[in-house]
């Protein structure tokens, strides 16, 4: 256990890796690629991914999204994967915000439409946490989701992560503020 001094994961430990193929319960979760674009594009044009990420995306918008992760891996700020099933992009999880010094990330997740039903998601968000925790040495992984998107909250209870609390009005919506459950895992957890 690092000291208070120390970060709880030293600067340069991610950027160090390759960012890997994730392989796990019938699942694949791969860093996107440029042939991707047209699969973002259709995804934020899906009412539900807009309602709840609160946003819509053009051709150059999902090139220029694709094309930052990378860059987001190096700089050890986030990472994002394509999740595949059947060989098929059935949706997306990334670290959004990733703060390694304190041993700490925020996921993000939505899956397709048509794949949806199928316990991707959770699938995804515990072979993701597991890397985390396993390679990262992450302490602490939260999401957070409005508190209207029930959905979600099976995904972050499927996948282990415990209710902690409600953040009142917290995420603008399209049809205004929301309060936003927070869910979290620990490295200690079970």
């Amino acid at each position: 256990m690092p000291s208070l001094a120390e970060p709880a994961v030293p600067p340069g430990s991610m950027a160090a890796l390759t960012q890997p193929e994730i392989h796990a319960d019938g699942i694949t979760l791969r860093p996107w690629r440029p042939s991707d674009r047209p699969v973002v594009v259709a995804a934020y044009a899906d009412p539900a991914i807009q309602r709840w990420h609160c946003r819509s995306m053009s051709d150059d918008e999902a090139r220029d999204w694709i094309d930052a992760w990378p860059g987001r891996w190096r700089d050890e700020t986030g990472a994002g994967w394509a999740v595949l099933h059947a060989g098929e992009v059935a949706g997306q999880i990334s670290l959004r915000r990733l703060f390694l010094a304190e041993g700490l990330a925020e996921v993000s997740y939505w899956v397709l439409p048509g794949t949806r039903g199928r316990r991707i998601a959770p699938r995804a968000l515990s072979a993701m946490t597991a890397w985390c925790f396993e390679t990262l040495g992450l302490h602490r992984i939260e999401l957070c989701h409005s508190t209207a998107n029930a959905a979600s909250c099976r995904v972050a209870q499927h996948a282990g992560f415990a209710v902690e609390g409600t953040k009142r009005r917290e995420a603008l919506h399209a049809d205004g503020w929301h309060d936003m459950h927070l869910h979290a895992r620990l490295d200690a957890d079970a």
